[in-house]
Order: structure tokens, then sequence, then C-alpha cells
């Protein structure tokens, strides 16, 4: 580094880094590179900074140096693209494709090839996509930018054909329809765009209209390469991955600067890395009047949950889930956020709530999720029937035979039916610790306990921090004689538990009582 002054730009970056200041960090970065324009650690760590404070200087001039170097990761190459194209450099964007091609993106390449193929060479664009492999993980972003290549190169109807067979009723089916109508539209099309849109959904319908209209359509690959990015964003936007959202969506808004689908994936990916003020902020660029914004409330309610905010995040779910507008989603929405505030019987009945609007669609979670709500909130004769429900939707599926054998022995049920459940339950998942457990404590409470102590301490091994798996075990030792062996095993549960539980297994071990 040049100077002592740079030298402390970067120390505070990293701090501010630490901390999750992207913004100050970016800032401090920048200086640190502009010090050492060649410092390929620095450059890497600004980069990945400016991406996440939305810097596009600096993740430019970062970006151009690990190029320049072959250090830099391959989701640069897609940045590489983006200003490729708004810039129509075409050297530039070949080199850009043929990155993209030779790396871990390469099953985005032949839809991002042909979509900047589509205004010259509509023919050659779907050639491209019918060479495509299909049989792979691109082979859905192949489909769909298909069908929107279609009406953007005038085939409407075949495009239309051809959208119907792309739609999988996912989420982001929305965001495909809605790019086909902007499309439609920038054809003056309208009747066919708005046909996209019918039914409930009508005024969802006009507001996409009216987009389309405010803001006409000049250059379609970058409607549909910015869409394509989003795309790909919100389905890696958790985990590991959500740096590579945070990149994806940034060079789609680079072709389609404030674009809702972009933002609402940027918005995820950045609440996944725990920058929940960026995310609302991106939140906040999707208006009231914007075809997405119901989408954008969705999305808020999750950033706002994540960041710990429930009490705000409930107040905004709460009137989308009214018996008069609220769908499943809105109300197993509410349920999730009344279970993170242990608001057990109302969570149940948000869940009854979204069982009565899925009708036949409700799964077999969602009724154990109403079940375990009403379980949790002491309520078992309305949670037993919800849990035969799930069990009768999902015979085979082990976590349901477990709560409900577990429940009827906890709530004095038939323990023979009991017994039978479990055991059919550790059959089909054999390792699973909670039913070992589950099964080793029936098999206590019923008196076998020669069968129960293998599977209580099998599951202790599993979880040695489960607070009631330690404590079946103490039990059990404790009746087998094995008194040295029930207190340590109770000593392990009490360090863990919390509240009654705690004072209550500190008694056993001070009192020495046996099972209780």
């Amino acid at each position: 580094m040049g100077d002592a002054g740079e030298l402390a730009a970067y120390v505070r970056a990293r701090a501010a880094d630490a901390d999750g200041q992207s913004a100050r960090a970016a800032a401090d970065y920048a200086r640190a590179l502009n010090g050492a324009p060649d410092n390929v650690v620095i450059a890497i760590r600004a980069y990945r900074a400016g991406l996440q404070a939305g810097d596009t200087a600096l993740v430019e001039q970062a970006r151009k140096l690990l190029d320049a170097a072959d250090v830099g990761p391959r989701d640069t190459a897609v940045l590489a693209l983006a200003q490729a194209l708004s810039i129509g450099d075409r050297t530039a964007r070949d080199a850009a494709l043929a990155r993209i091609a030779d790396g871990p993106l390469s099953f985005l390449a032949p839809a991002l090839r042909a979509w900047t193929l589509v205004e010259g060479a509509p023919d050659r664009a779907l050639a491209v996509l019918a060479a495509a492999p299909r049989r792979s993980v691109g082979a859905r972003y192949v489909t769909e930018a298909r069908s929107l290549i279609l009406i953007a190169a005038g085939q409407q109807q075949a495009g239309l054909t051809a959208l119907r067979a792309a739609s999988t009723g996912r989420n982001g089916d929305f965001s495909l329809r809605a790019t086909a109508a902007q499309l439609l539209a920038a054809r003056g099309t309208i009747d066919e765009a708005r046909l996209l849109f019918a039914g409930g959904e009508a005024a969802v319908g006009d507001a996409v209209l009216r987009l389309a209209a405010a803001e006409p359509m000049t250059d379609p690959a970058r409607l549909g390469i910015a869409r394509l990015l989003a795309s790909l964003a919100h389905d890696v936007a958790e985990g590991e991955t959500a740096i590579l959202a945070i990149a994806l969506v940034r060079a789609a808004l680079i072709l389609k600067p404030g674009d809702p689908p972009a933002l609402l994936a940027l918005a995820q990916a950045l609440a996944e890395e725990g920058a929940s003020a960026q995310a609302l902020s991106a939140l906040d660029q999707v208006g009231t009047d914007s075809p997405w914004f119901a989408a954008q409330q969705d999305v808020r309610i999750a950033v706002l949950a994540r960041a710990g905010r429930s009490a705000e995040a409930l107040a905004l779910a709460l009137p989308l889930a009214r018996a008069d507008v609220g769908d499943a989603t809105a109300h197993r929405r509410v349920g999730d956020l009344l279970m993170a505030s242990d608001r057990f019987a109302d969570a149940g009945a948000s869940y009854r709530r979204a069982i009565e609007r899925a009708g036949t669609g409700a799964g077999w979670r969602l009724y154990l999720q109403a079940g375990g709500a009403f379980d949790r909130a002491g309520r078992w004769s309305d949670a037993a029937p919800l849990i035969e429900r799930a069990v009768e939707l999902a015979p085979d599926e082990p976590v349901a035979l477990n709560y409900l054998g577990y429940g009827l022995l906890e709530n004095r049920g038939d323990r023979a039916r009991a017994t039978r459940l479990l055991e059919r339950a550790l059959a089909l998942r054999p390792d699973d610790g909670s039913i070992l457990d589950s099964l080793g404590w029936c098999y206590f409470v019923t008196g076998d306990l020669p069968r129960a102590l293998p599977l209580l301490e099998r599951a202790a091994a599993q979880s040695p921090d489960n607070a009631t798996i330690n404590d079946h075990l103490g039990d059990a030792y404790w009746r087998a004689g094995r008194h040295f062996e029930a207190r340590y095993a109770w000593g392990a549960a009490k360090g863990v538990a919390t509240g009654d539980d705690e004072a209550r297994i500190a008694a056993k071990i001070n009192g020495a009582p046996g099972s209780q």
C-alpha cells in the first residue's frame, strides 16, 4: 500500500465488514484500492463489499483488476456481460458470454446467448435454445427464455403456447407472465397481454400494462436478460449462494435499473447476509403502484422476521390474512410468525384457516403444523384430529408418524398404537435421533427397559445437547440401577433446559426420585 492512510483505510474497511457496515466498508476499500491498484487481496474484498453496498463504480474497478489477473470469481463474467450490453460493446459481450459458458454458470449460457441475438437474428436465437441440453439444471431457464423470445420475435401465438407449457405454478411464474405481457404490449397486442392476468389478477394485469406503457420497450434483450438473472438470483438467494445472488441482481440492475424482480431478489439475498437495513431499503424502491407490490410485502415480512423484528412482521402480515382476502399462504405465514412469538393457540387457529383456504390442496405438513401448534398450546383434543389427518395423508412420512405416536403416549392415548406408529417411523428412518428417543421412551413407559436403553443411548449420542433426550435417558438409567450415569444424563439435560424443565430436572438430581 502506498501510505499509512491507505493502510488505515483497509483496516477500517475490514472492521466495518465485520460489523456488517457494507457502505462504510466499501468507501474505505475504495480508498485502499486506489492506493494499491494492483492488490488482488484488497480487490476481492472491495468487490464483495461493493456488491453488498451497491457501489457500482467500486465493483467495476475491482472486477476489472480481478479479471485482468485471472483470479476473479466466476460471477464477474455476468457483471462484465451486463456492462458490455449497457454500452453496446459486442467484443466485450462475446468475451463475457464465452467466460460464462466455460464456468459454473454455463447452464445459463444458451439463454443469455439467445437473448443477445433476438433483435438481429431471432431464428439464430431460437436455434441456440433448440440446441441446449434438455435435461440439465438450466432446462427451465431455456424453456422460459424460448417462450419470451418467440413473443419478442413477433411469434406471439407460439410464444403464448410455450409460455403455458413453461408455467409451473411456482411464485416465479408471475414475473414470467409479467415479462411476457410487457413484450406483448410493446408489440401492440394488448388484449393478449391482458389475458395473462385474467380473473382475480385483473388489477395486477392492469398495473403491468401501465408499467409497459410508462417504460417503452427499446431493447427486449436487456429486459429478458435482467429478468433471467433475477429469476436465478431468487432461486439461489439462500445460504452460501446468497453472495452469488447479489452479483446476479447487481448485473440485472445495470441492465434494468430499479426493476422490481431484481430488487426483491436483492432484498432476499441481503437479508440472508445479515444486511436487513439494506434489504428493507431495496424493498422501499418497489412502490405501492408496482405490480410486484404484493410480492414486496411478502419479502418485507420475511426480512423483518429474519431480523428479529417479529412484532413489525406480524403487524404487516395480519391485514394480508384477513378472512375476506387472505389466501392459504398468508394465513400460514401468520401462523409461522405467531409460533415464533410463542402464541401457539393463535398460530393453530391461523394454520387451521390456511387449511380451510387451501381446501383439497392442504398437504400433510400444514395439518401437522396446525396440530403441533395446538399441542404446544396444551390443547391435545384440538391437535389430535389434525395430526391424525396428517398421517392419513402421508402414512409413510416418519415425521408425522413420530409426532402422532409420541403425542398419544404423552396424552394417555392408545399405547399399543403409539408403539406401532413409532416402530413404523423408525423403520422408515432408522438413524433419526428424535424418533429413536420417542420409541425408546415408549418402550420405557410400557415397561420394556431392555429395548428402551439402547435406543435412548443412541439418541443421546446423536443429540448430546437435547434436554428431553438426556432427561429420558437419565430416567432409564435410574430404573436400571445405574444411578451415577442417571445423574450424569440429568446433569447434561439440566445444562441446556430452561424454565420449569430446569427446576424439575434439578429436583431429580438432588432428590434421586427415579423416573418422574
